[in-house]
């Protein structure tokens, strides 16, 4: 699926095995493995029976798909899948992942809850918490989950115990959004009228105090301005009757409320516009094959009663995105020389050929691998690549070389008949000799004028015959021995000549061979340098976005009395400037090292094909003469 195809229907994403263990279902996996593009990931979590599944079918596009259920048995188990193409992003998939409903009393497993709300966090570009009602103390001691996400998660593999991460999870974690279902209140703040998003920060303002009760008060508030930078909040009407409500999939637009209708609109139209795609740490972008891979590392780390650590996940990730990044695009550029080359053909067309070939695999290679930041897996293509070509072209190489000996064979064998039958061997027979081999020269140039290697085998050919010309020569009593001389020597400079022709039609292809190299290094650099454009313009806006958000929640700190807490995140401020401006000034370095990096991996490779090209000719026509 290169999202070109839909999927009728959501698939289980993440499952518990046999064993209770959770586990990446194959058949999803594979679903992403075809994803080459970004993807958007909106996930959506909350108590369950609380209507999450219907939000994530409307945002589909669609009126059922993930189950909804009309009993107070929770219908979602594991994570749901549905990839569909997105709507407003175009070169995007829309992943949506439906999770299993929190706080089930009949499953009773806490810590399940808590890894399926950690995973919906560490996959999602924009997560969704659904809840009914409003917004109160009691709905945030529900969300208890986000408090723990400090204890499940880490951001670096080593950092120290008294290391303040809330910026680092900022970078890493999706947007919020909060969406209260079967809302009944007016918004409203005494007697001003205030908006939804406005609602969601006054019940996230802080309290004053340090008593257990506080403390435990603040604790989900904190979490949620500390770590997601970018909050937003719905409220949505009741849908329906009760009795509606108990067929949700079977209703019509015109059966449902004309409010919730509306805000349900909105709430799509914000997301499609407003959710960008998954990222992980560094700025890279992540497609669908990343994404699955990337369930499975954290997966793997929950099974094996570890804690997922994004720092550990990326380089994992780039171990099995980088081979793959290296596999597939060599793949893709052996089945474009494949298709579009009928050899021989001349090298400068096989050159673009070639070109056309290589610029959509480094563009592959570029999409999908991550952190290759010593270009360890791109000078690994080169070469590859290289080797590839270098075949190509022997194999053109060959192929003329194969045409031009067939040709000549043809054109020649009226004089290889006559020197067999010794026809020249006669008074007079030289000339005749020398008249026959210049003019079937001739008529072999025009024959073969479009072959890369016809001067270079009819060199061999004039060489082989060096010593039946001069037999002949010397056969022929009607020249003096002073004409002998002369024709000997003229004789020689027609080899030279010939081999001086051969030698230059080598240099063209040398020639050709060194603008490829040339050609293929550039290339990869400037791929390279517009990926970490893109990176840093990524980040750069990642940083803005998570140092506003720390601006705002300092000046709320202050405003609100909290002058300690804002002095610490003044400290963050500060830190956070520190590091943009030492990225700002590590990018020339950067691309430096791209520039020698590679340029080295050029030099490793240059082309050698040549001189073995000339030495199959030269054996073949051995044998033939």
């Amino acid at each position: 699926m290169a999202c070109s195809a839909r999927m009728s229907s959501p698939v289980c994403f993440i499952e518990n095995d046999l064993n209770g263990k959770l586990c990446v279902r194959k058949e999803a996996k594979d679903i992403l493995d075809e994803i080459k593009e970004p993807v958007v990931v909106v996930s959506v979590v909350g108590l369950y029976r609380t209507g999450k599944s219907y939000i994530m079918n409307r945002l589909a596009g669609q009126q059922s798909g993930f189950a909804l259920g009309s009993t107070i048995e929770s219908k979602t188990k594991g994570i749901w899948m549905w990839c569909v193409p997105h709507p407003f992003k175009k070169g995007h998939t829309l992943v949506l992942l439906d999770t299993e409903g929190l706080g089930d009393v009949q499953k009773g497993d806490e810590k399940h809850d808590t890894w399926i709300f950690c995973l919906a966090v560490l996959l999602s570009s924009t997560l969704v918490y659904n809840s009914l009602g409003v917004i109160d103390n009691m709905a945030l001691e529900k969300l208890h989950y986000v408090t723990e996400l400090t204890e499940n998660i880490r951001v670096k593999a080593q950092a120290s115990r008294d290391e303040d991460e809330s910026a680092e999870f900022m970078h890493v974690f999706p947007s919020f959004v909060w969406a209260v279902r079967d809302f009944t209140l007016e918004l409203k703040m005494g007697n001003e009228l205030i908006t939804s998003d406005e609602y969601l920060e006054s019940a996230l303002k802080l309290k004053a105090g340090s008593s257990p009760q506080i403390e435990r008060f603040n604790l989900p508030r904190r979490c949620l301005r500390h770590f997601f930078a970018l909050r937003k909040c719905f409220v949505f009407p009741r849908p329906a009757s009760t009795q509606g409500m108990r067929k949700m999939e079977e209703l019509t637009e015109a059966e449902l409320e004309p409010e919730f209708v509306q805000q349900a609109n909105t709430f799509c139209s914000y997301i499609y516009g407003s959710a960008e795609p998954k990222t992980i740490r560094g700025g890279r972008t992540v497609t669908g094959t990343a994404l699955g891979n990337l369930a499975e590392v954290y997966v793997e780390a929950i099974r094996s009663g570890k804690v997922p650590c994004l720092e550990n996940a990326v380089m994992s990730l780039a171990k099995i995105q980088n081979v793959r990044a290296v596999d597939e695009a060599l793949q893709l550029y052996i089945a474009e020389m494949f298709n579009l080359t009928k050899l021989p053909m001349d090298p400068p067309k096989l050159s673009n050929f070639h070109k056309i070939a290589e610029n959509k695999a480094i563009e592959v290679f570029i999409t999908m691998s991550f952190n290759d930041n010593e270009q360890i897996h791109q000078k690994e293509l080169m070469g590859k690549i290289h080797e590839e070509y270098q075949g190509m072209c022997q194999q053109n190489l060959d192929e003329s070389v194969r045409q031009c000996e067939a040709d000549l064979h043809h054109v020649f064998d009226t004089l290889e008949k006559g020197i067999s039958d010794g026809l020249f061997m006669k008074p007079g027979g030289y000339n005749e000799y020398r008249d026959t081999i210049t003019h079937l020269a001739n008529k072999y140039r025009e024959k073969t004028r479009t072959q890369i290697m016809s001067e270079e085998v009819l060199s061999m050919y004039f060489k082989a015959k060096e010593e039946i010309g001069n037999m002949i020569l010397q056969a022929d009593k009607t020249l003096s021995v002073v004409e002998q001389k002369q024709e000997v020597q003229r004789l020689k400079n027609e080899v030279l000549e010939q081999r001086q022709r051969g030698l230059m039609e080598q240099n063209r292809l040398q020639r050709q061979a060194f603008d490829d190299m040339q050609r293929t290094h550039d290339e990869h650099v400037n791929q390279i340098i517009h990926q970490m454009e893109r990176e840093h313009e990524r980040m750069r806006r990642d940083n803005e976005r998570v140092l506003d958000a720390k601006l705002k929640e300092m000046e709320a700190l202050q405003q609100q009395g909290f002058q300690r807490e804002a002095d610490r995140m003044q400290r963050e401020i500060d830190s956070l400037k520190a590091d943009i401006s030492k990225g700002k000034e590590s990018e020339p370095s950067i691309v430096r090292n791209v520039l020698d990096g590679l340029g080295s991996a050029a030099t490793m490779v240059l082309p050698g094909f040549i001189p073995k090209a000339i030495g199959v000719g030269l054996s073949f026509l051995s044998k033939l003469f």
